[in-house]
């Protein structure tokens, strides 16, 4: 069997967890699987990659050393622990200090400037994933498991330059990955490849946005047409719901690939958005395994779909804000919506809902929490004067995902009567084209009894 398996967070997060990677590369290659690994950045490390590039801006330099030493005390221990070769382990020690160092570098630049540049952000949020995909490679060659190191781009990943969420050029990716990595496949080598980092024609460094590990493993499983890819999580596979917020939930054996990325879309965290992509003209099956229980077969994403339940599962965008722009007259509104979406356009945020009046003289609009205020400013400064810009915070948008409900008649009612029953109040409500999911936005205050209400019509017996 060809398998791309992809490692990272909780899997990547200690020396033990390393060599628990070891322990299933190591039985998979002795049954005669071809493997390629893919592998992302230790739990938390992205994130406080993040803070440093912030507190680099604000010439916060001691925050930054001090960061930069807890990031660099994290991998040597783990290093200590997962690579048993006393030569590998100093190696790798000594890539890691090299990594750091230019890190360290790299924030004095940005702290000196007081400004960071997309492209200089990627390539501070690509250490993370190079350390952790070193230690993984090493820890291997330790156990005697041929493997060979390449980052993203190295091994064949090519990506247009829209640096911070760069899109992959699937036809250059088919033919470097081949190229690169085919030869070793077959001479029994393990590719280890870091994930969420490609690179542009001209060798420029990128990433493919946050969570975009997942989807290099489908870039390359797509491209070298593999049998399957595995996604390796903390947890028993796709979920009916967050099991932080609905402790009930249950993994799903079996979910389209359709449902999957609605999910995604909406803001379920085992995968990325657009990680299903690559693999769905190609057919090939993705499965979410549990780290800690890998005889468990988790949940596969195939191009089939079952409809033993109406509804699949229960996600969430927790922070999010409503725009609604009104007081256009009639014949504006054609302008007002390409304004109104050209806003959003110029910060690089997505709509995650719209409903329009059918008047056409009032549109709303759901987007990140974190971008409102930069699209405001745009539809404040774009917007014809006559035009009214309001603003509301503190929401959420909760989904109701499955492909039981196309066609079938009272599942909206359904929906409404179940938060209804426990107060909670309604602000906007979209339905897909493809029927595969109905969304709401509810105050932030009302979200969890209103998951766990509609996890319990649906999905409780």
């Amino acid at each position: 069997m060809k398998i791309v398996m992809k490692f990272g967070g909780v899997c990547t997060s200690s020396g033990t967890n390393i060599l628990r990677i070891v322990d299933i590369v190591q039985r998979h290659v002795r049954e005669g699987d071809k493997i390629v690994l893919v592998i992302s950045a230790m739990a938390g490390v992205t994130d406080e990659l993040i803070n440093l590039t912030n507190y680099a801006l604000a010439s916060n330099m001691s925050e930054v050393e001090k960061s930069v030493a807890m990031i660099r005390e994290r991998h040597v221990q783990a290093c200590l622990k997962a690579i048993k070769d006393e030569g590998l382990r100093l190696k790798t020690i000594h890539d890691i200090e090299e990594l750091i160092q230019e890190l360290y570098f790299t924030l004095k630049i940005v702290s000196y400037l007081k400004e960071v540049s997309p492209r200089t952000r990627d390539r501070v949020l690509a250490f993370g994933e190079k350390m952790a995909t070193r230690m993984v490679w090493r820890a291997l060659l330790s156990e005697g498991i041929k493997a060979e190191y390449f980052t993203g781009g190295q091994a064949g990943i090519i990506t247009d330059d829209n640096f911070g969420r760069a899109n992959p050029i699937m036809s250059l990716c088919e033919d470097r990955l081949r190229e690169n990595l085919v030869p070793l496949l077959e001479r029994g080598v393990v590719p280890v490849v870091t994930g969420f980092i490609g690179q542009t024609v001209d060798g420029v460094e990128t990433t493919l946005g946050r969570g975009g590990s997942d989807y290099s493993a489908t870039i390359i499983g797509a491209a070298l047409e593999f049998d399957e890819v595995w996604v390796w999580k903390d947890v028993e596979g796709i979920m009916t719901a967050d099991p932080k917020i609905v402790p009930e939930a249950k993994p799903i054996p079996k979910i389209s690939y359709e449902e999957a990325t609605e999910l995604a879309y909406f803001g379920a965290k085992v995968l990325h958005p657009l990680a299903l992509k690559p693999l769905i003209e190609k057919r090939i099956p993705l499965r979410v395994k549990n780290f800690f229980n890998p005889e468990n077969p988790g949940t596969i994403v195939h191009h089939e779909t079952s409809n033993d339940r109406i509804v699949k599962a229960i996600s969430m965008i927790p922070r999010v804000a409503i725009i609604t722009v009104s007081g256009a007259e009639l014949y504006e509104a054609p302008l007002v919506i390409t304004k109104v979406f050209k806003a959003l356009y110029d910060v690089g945020a997505n709509a995650i809902m719209v409903s329009q009046s059918s008047s056409q003289t009032n549109i709303s609009i759901v987007v990140p929490e974190e971008k409102s205020q930069e699209i405001l400013k745009g539809l404040e400064e774009g917007l014809p004067k006559n035009c009214d810009i309001a603003w509301e915070g503190d929401v959420c948008v909760i989904a109701v995902v499955g492909s039981g409900m196309r066609g079938r008649p009272g599942v909206a009612a359904k929906v409404f009567s179940a938060v209804a029953e426990k107060g909670v109040n309604v602000r906007m409500i979209a339905q897909g084209a493809s029927e595969l999911n109905i969304s709401l936005v509810v105050k932030r205050e009302d979200a969890i009894k209103a998951v766990k209400a509609l996890h319990d019509t649906f999905l409780g017996g």
